[in-house]
């Protein structure tokens, strides 16, 4: 039978009052499963994937277990992560949780100074997070002790095998005791997880919670889409079926750095506020493209597997994948990111031709067949950009302030009305409305993306080959700015139109060309605000390097 109530879990009072302040009613299937495992001291191999609520599962029982009063020094439990992002999620959430414990809890982490985390452990500790590299880098300063720990947790097992850190997990789990308690949870378990849990874990308990989508009826609501699509063809076919789809804040995953890279560019040169992530980032550039996402300046985000694990961003609408990834279960766990409690969200994923037996695994392992669509045609387009724009004067004209709303327009209609008929002014507004909703023309898409993927480099003479630009924009008079920084310091339009958009306040529609040379970069922007914008950039960093951002005296490309 299913526990309904944390209480039932004898948990501490502290723990209990943390999470009634939390709101927290019932546990999850996760949490009813593995929390009377883990209370009890038992090893224990879970499968799990990302929003069923494992952290908890894991944390309430490491916290339960905690020395009243106070521990030593060292610390007695510890959690490898693969990411920064994921170490910061799941050290808030002990905070959260063992409030009223007084818990000594210790983040680690690459791409930090390593001296303030060597001085917080200095001065005690409960519970690390870590991720594998810098654990290892502080138990070979002989800054991190792990003689006294009593659990070890490998959250997302799977992930850190993939990013190579497999050496490392052998070597931390060595500094620790034997008759340690053991808990491992991965979104997969192939061969090697296997042979790892072999390895380290004691006759662990095993749980197994179904990733595929509920049919309660307050339960993600996704829908899954797939287009048949040829390698050579995906990134017109994306553009067609995100005009589609006009999604608020997605996720596009790509299998490689260099696939990230490439869609970004081409996203940011057609217009839509798109940002890169991936393990060649710097962590600033990491923090800064997950600030902008949260914020909601950037809609799109193109990112690996790896990098996007333990990215947790409530607002997502649509998971895009544009390859499909290396297994049906790691399809599952990547649209597990929308549709969250109750709320409706898209999957969409474009499938080559000779991917259709992953397709077939893929329906068996969520319980139906994936249902597949033709590309959006431009007719198809047009009658969803013109539903949009219908919408839109709905929501006018249907607001309880109407009148008020109007009321400065209504002698600009009475001398209309003196020159021409009713019916044609008013077509003429939702023309243009309708205009300035709808983007570029769909008829571009192909010819725009026919050319090279990524931005044209210099060759060895030094020249431009070529300008990175999109043509968008309100269509009235443009002014170019000058940027003082280039393709040699690593900016790419992505970068550009998410600068201009987060901290001149621009929206992606108003920025037109975007022509990136070697040493510096040009971009238009409305006449009417280029003064604004360069007063707001003033002092900002682009690829983590100072630019001067000025009005571009020439007023032309230059080479």
């Amino acid at each position: 039978m299913k526990v309904t109530e944390f209480a039932d879990f004898d948990l501490r009072p502290e723990l209990l009052q943390a999470l009634h302040e939390l709101g927290y009613e019932e546990p999850t299937d996760i949490q009813s499963a593995t929390l009377p495992i883990l209370v009890d001291g038992h090893d224990l191999l879970g499968q799990a994937a990302t929003g069923t609520g494992k952290t908890a599962a894991f944390a309430l029982p490491m916290l339960q277990r905690l020395e009243s009063g106070g521990g030593g020094r060292a610390p007695s439990g510890l959690v490898l992560v693969p990411t920064r992002e994921l170490a910061l999620q799941v050290g808030e959430a002990f905070r959260r949780y063992g409030r009223h414990l007084g818990i000594r809890l210790v983040t680690v982490y690459g791409g930090a100074p390593v001296r303030q985390q060597i001085e917080a452990l200095k001065r005690g500790v409960d519970v690390v997070v870590a991720t594998p590299g810098r654990a290892l880098d502080l138990i070979q300063r002989k800054s991190l002790d792990l003689r006294q720990i009593r659990t070890v947790v490998l959250d997302e097992a799977d992930e850190m095998l993939d990013m190579g850190f497999i050496e490392d997990i052998e070597s931390i789990l060595g500094h620790t005791p034997k008759d340690r308690q053991t808990v491992l949870f991965s979104a997969t378990l192939p061969a090697r997880i296997g042979a790892l849990a072999r390895r380290h874990l004691q006759d662990p308990q095993r749980i197994s919670i179904n990733a595929k989508p509920s049919t309660d009826a307050g339960a993600a609501k996704v829908r899954q889409v797939g287009y048949l699509v040829s390698r050579g063809q995906k990134a017109p076919a994306l553009m067609r079926v995100l005009d589609a789809e006009d999604p608020t804040s997605a996720i596009i995953f790509c299998r490689t750095r260099g696939g990230v890279d490439d869609l970004t560019d081409r996203l940011s040169a057609r217009g839509y506020q798109a940002e890169g992530l991936h393990g060649g980032l710097t962590q600033d550039q990491r923090d800064r493209v997950m600030s902008r996402l949260r914020s909601g300046s950037t809609e799109l985000l193109v990112a690996t597997d790896v990098a996007a694990r333990g990215l947790d961003v409530d607002h997502l609408t649509h998971v895009v994948n544009y390859d499909l990834p290396a297994s049906p279960e790691a399809y599952v766990h990547r649209i597990g990111r929308v549709g969250r409690a109750g709320r409706e969200g898209v999957a969409i994923s474009l499938v080559d031709p000779r991917e259709k037996r992953m397709l077939a695994d893929i329906g068996k392992i969520v319980g139906r067949p994936l249902e597949l669509e033709k590309v959006p045609s431009v007719a198809t387009i047009e009658q969803v950009r013109l539903a949009r724009t219908r919408s839109e004067f709905t929501t006018l004209l249907t607001a309880d302030d109407v009148g008020a709303q109007l009321a400065a327009y209504r002698e600009s209609l009475s001398e209309l009305e003196g020159e021409h008929d009713l019916t044609e002014i008013a077509l003429a507004g939702i023309a243009l409305v309708h205009k300035q909703l709808a983007g570029p023309p769909v008829e571009q898409v192909d010819e725009v993306f026919a050319a090279p993927a990524a931005p044209a480099r210099a060759g060895k003479s030094g020249r431009d080959r070529g300008p990175s630009s999109r043509k968008k924009g309100g269509g009235g008079p443009m002014a170019i700015l000058f940027i003082s920084s280039g393709r040699r310091a690593g900016v790419t339009p992505a970068d550009l139109v998410g600068a201009f958009t987060a901290e001149a306040g621009l929206k992606g529609s108003e920025i037109a060309d975007i022509t990136v040379h070697d040493r510096y970069s040009l971009v238009q922007v409305p006449h009417d605000k280029a003064r604004a914008v360069v007063t707001a950039m003033r002092g900002t960093s682009i690829r983590g390097r100072k630019a001067t951002v000025r009005l571009d005296r020439a007023q032309r490309t230059r080479h």
